[in-house]
């Protein structure tokens, strides 16, 4: 039986995200380890092997952002045949894929749970994997999720929930 291998990331919406990148640095000794280039998001992780665990998305919408603070959280699986098998089980089921996501250094899918609160299912490329600088998560996954296209997610796709 296939099983996840650990919490990956999760995803907040920040209002000031200046504010946000500070607080997480300063205070929680998190490390910046890519920014969006447009400076909408930020990836941060504790640990030097995680691409990320936690990433910051400029929030426009302050009512919203101050009450639904969470954009997704993502269960990290140990390997891509793991995500396959976990997007098969979700079709069978009958489960509404809400998207397939490509970010270059992983690939997943997003689906909700019960309550709504959306999901990401993914697996991550060693770091040996990784471009060695600029954005990590502008290029192509080198496989795909059971054939089908994967899409690069926007800002507000990847901020909006069910």
């Amino acid at each position: 039986m296939v099983k996840v291998k650990q919490l990956g990331h999760i995803v907040l919406r920040a209002n000031d995200i200046d504010d946000s990148e500070n607080f997480y640095t300063n205070i929680l000794g998190l490390h910046v380890t890519t920014r969006r280039p447009t400076g909408t998001m930020i990836f941060m992780s504790a640990r030097e092997d995680a691409s990320h665990e936690l990433a910051l998305i400029k929030s426009d919408d302050i009512e919203d952002s101050a009450t639904h603070s969470l954009a997704h959280f993502a269960w990290e699986m140990e390997s891509l045949e793991d995500v396959k098998e976990i997007h098969r089980k979700c079709v069978a089921e009958g489960l509404e894929i809400r998207s397939i996501a490509d970010h270059g250094v992983s690939l997943g899918f997003y689906i909700s749970d019960p309550d709504g609160n959306e999901i990401e299912i993914f697996y991550e490329m060693p770091k040996s994997s990784w471009p060695k600088d600029g954005y990590l998560f502008a290029g192509d996954f080198p496989d795909s999720l059971d054939g089908l296209k994967a899409k690069k997610l926007t800002d507000t796709e990847i901020t909006s929930s069910s």
